[in-house]
């Protein structure tokens, strides 16, 4: 699906699940790397919404991230950050399958209504 329409269906916004098997020997190494560049993207990347790791219940080495940008610039912006091109430099031998999902809002207007719970 064309960049342009992911835009138009999502005010602007970027929104991405990260779909990651890690291998089980670099599991807890790999936690780390995700978690210190979801802290620091969320800290110094005013642009970014959402930078949300997860593992799965029942297979902890299936990692998913919830990524959502306020725009194009904001998600060039990260990748192009030093702690990303880290957290991908270190990383990358540790991953197994990468598969990168954009998805539509279906309910735009829970969007503020969620930011706004989880204070």
């Amino acid at each position: 699906m064309a960049e342009e329409s992911i835009k138009d269906n999502n005010n602007g916004m970027i929104v991405r699940i990260s779909e990651i098997e890690v291998y089980p020997e670099y599991l807890d190494e790999y936690l780390n790397y995700a978690k210190e560049v979801a802290e620091k993207s969320m800290q110094n990347e005013k642009d970014v919404i959402s930078i949300y790791p997860m593992s799965l219940i029942k297979n902890d080495t299936q990692i998913r991230i919830l990524e959502i940008y306020r725009n194009l610039e904001a998600y060039e912006n990260h990748i192009a950050s030093l702690h990303f091109k880290k957290y991908k430099e270190k990383t990358l031998h540790m991953v197994k399958t990468l598969n990168l999902v954009d998805a539509y809002q279906l309910c735009p207007d829970n969007f503020n209504r969620i930011f706004k719970k989880s204070g």
